[in-house]
């Protein structure tokens, strides 16, 4: 999600301060321009409202005028208002079963970070890595990933900042806090670290579907853009997003590593991390939380029969002949860990409400708006008036259409809250899948995986924010080593939609 750099960027704040009090009124007015306005492409009533209704909230998310969830709302304050959905209706979209499965997945993710497991894995990792400056990257950007694949894409990167600066100082010899001289393609170990950690984090998110929003926006809007298609298991993501996440994060190092890291280090930048001293034995808290983790990762991933080729491995839902949806275990993990006790007093437990409390619940509410929306489109029509409009696109072949999509999600994840984006760009995905006469799948899938591939700007992602904010990365070195990034990310997400998307989906 996107995230403002610090204050101190000084003009550059006052700037978006002017944008948003300007995108604050100009959002009503173009929905009332649109709403009131002439026809657009013989749309009738409903979906012309629809689409002024979208209008406007994708200015006030893209801009973040308002609190993003506030903004998030007003489909369900605007929707009945309109005739498009009843109250009830649109209020079941900020109750939908992926929503629960992000909140126990958030929930999850807080007693990680109350019992400091995330810090001690990173720690445990790191310091067996050797005094090779490469390697100290893979090892940084590969804990990184492993763990924004469980845990909050910002999390894990405000985590690993501290662990990058330690690692690049030595765990023992300060850095000068001074960002490095951002001409040429080459930089120091500090600068690369920084730069590396905010890829991993978005990499590795795109590897679960409670490793990033745009994930679970896709897994909840599927079933209403895509009838008949069932549940988006744990499992099938995997199928596609691990094998992705993995070429993606080995390509992403051999980048930095080879073509961004100085060859030699200069004083200022040491060359390895000294290893640190050995951890305490872990406690019951943390062995509590450790467990119910990879229980919850084990029953989401073989809940489901997973296809092999040669075998067809039963999944455990399956052979007790229930039907449990992920979000069900999810809060299962959660309810778990709130009556754990912590062995620290008779009221105290593994995950208290104190802790719980403090995740974000406004992803949550945005991802109610995002499926609100989607709602809209296809109860309007909206979604069948988009595809018949661009059915037109069946002309091109189905790589180039995947191609343009992504690179058009990718300038505007550099721009725009990935969040926000994917949810407006999944219904006019599926609506183009469908009038290309296509499962929507196949331009849905693309969509949503292009929105976590922007590396070139701090207000891109929260881990791109976070490593602006260390002041080691000047906005120019960001800028030269993400646009490869980016491309790279675009041919990768293509590639990956033409061969792994059809087998993990069962598309045809």
């Amino acid at each position: 999600m996107t995230q403002d750099p610090p204050a101190d960027a000084g003009g550059g704040e006052r700037d978006r301060g002017r944008w948003r009090t300007a995108a604050l009124i100009l959002g009503p007015v173009l929905f009332l321009l649109l709403y009131l306005g002439p026809s657009w492409g013989g749309l009738d009533q409903e979906p012309q409202a629809v689409l002024a209704l979208t209008a406007w909230v994708a200015l006030w998310w893209m801009t973040e005028a308002v609190p993003l969830g506030a903004t998030s709302l007003v489909p369900l304050i605007a929707l009945p208002l309109l005739g498009v959905l009843d109250l009830p209706r649109a209020a079941s979209a900020y109750a939908e079963p992926t929503i629960f499965l992000f909140m126990g997945g958030f929930f999850l993710a807080a007693a990680f970070q109350k019992w400091d497991l995330h810090r001690r894995l990173a720690t445990a990792v790191l310091g067996r890595v050797g005094r090779s400056p490469k390697r100290v990257l893979a090892a940084a950007m590969g804990v990184t990933a492993f763990l924004s694949m469980w845990v909050s894409n910002t999390a894990t990167a405000v985590m690993m900042l501290p662990i990058g600066v330690a690692l690049a100082a030595g765990m023992t010899r300060g850095i000068d806090p001074t960002p490095q001289a951002a001409g040429g393609w080459r930089y120091g170990l500090s600068t690369t670290l920084m730069l590396g950690i905010a890829y991993a984090a978005s990499i590795g998110g795109m590897a679960t579907l409670v490793g990033t929003p745009p994930n679970l926006l896709f897994a909840g809007q599927a079933p209403t853009l895509a009838p008949g298609t069932g549940e988006v298991s744990f499992a099938r993501w995997m199928l596609l997003g691990l094998p992705l996440s993995v070429a993606y994060l080995s390509l992403a190092w051999a980048y930095l590593a080879f073509l961004v890291l100085r060859p030699s280090p200069t004083p200022s930048d040491p060359p390895a991390p000294s290893r640190p001293a050995p951890q305490a034995p872990m406690t019951w808290p943390q062995r509590a939380v450790t467990f119910v983790f990879l229980a919850t990762v084990f029953a989401w991933v073989f809940k489901t029969d997973l296809d092999l080729g040669a075998f067809t491995l039963p999944g455990w839902a399956t052979w007790l002949g229930l039907e449990v949806h992920d979000a069900t275990i999810a809060l299962t993990a959660a309810l778990i860990l709130f009556v754990l006790p912590s062995g620290r007093g008779r009221r105290d437990f593994v995950l208290d409400w104190r802790t719980a409390a403090s995740i974000p619940w406004e992803v949550l509410i945005l991802f109610g708006g995002g499926f609100a929306l989607a709602q809209g489109f296809v109860a309007s029509g909206l979604a069948e008036r988009l595809g018949a409009l661009l059915s037109a696109l069946d002309v091109l072949p189905l790589p180039l259409v995947i191609l343009a999509l992504c690179v058009v999600v990718v300038v505007g994840s550099e721009i725009a809250s990935n969040t926000a984006l994917t949810a407006i760009i999944l219904p006019v995905a599926a609506a183009t899948a469908q009038g290309m006469g296509l499962h929507p799948y196949w331009l849905m899938v693309p969509a949503t995986l292009a929105a976590s591939t922007g590396f070139m700007l701090p207000v891109a992602t929260p881990p791109n924010a976070v490593a602006f904010a260390s002041g080691y990365v000047t906005a120019p070195q960001m800028a030269k080593a993400g646009v490869v990034l980016d491309l790279l990310g675009i041919l990768l997400v293509t590639a990956a939609s033409l061969t792994l998307l059809p087998w993990a989906f069962s598309l045809t």
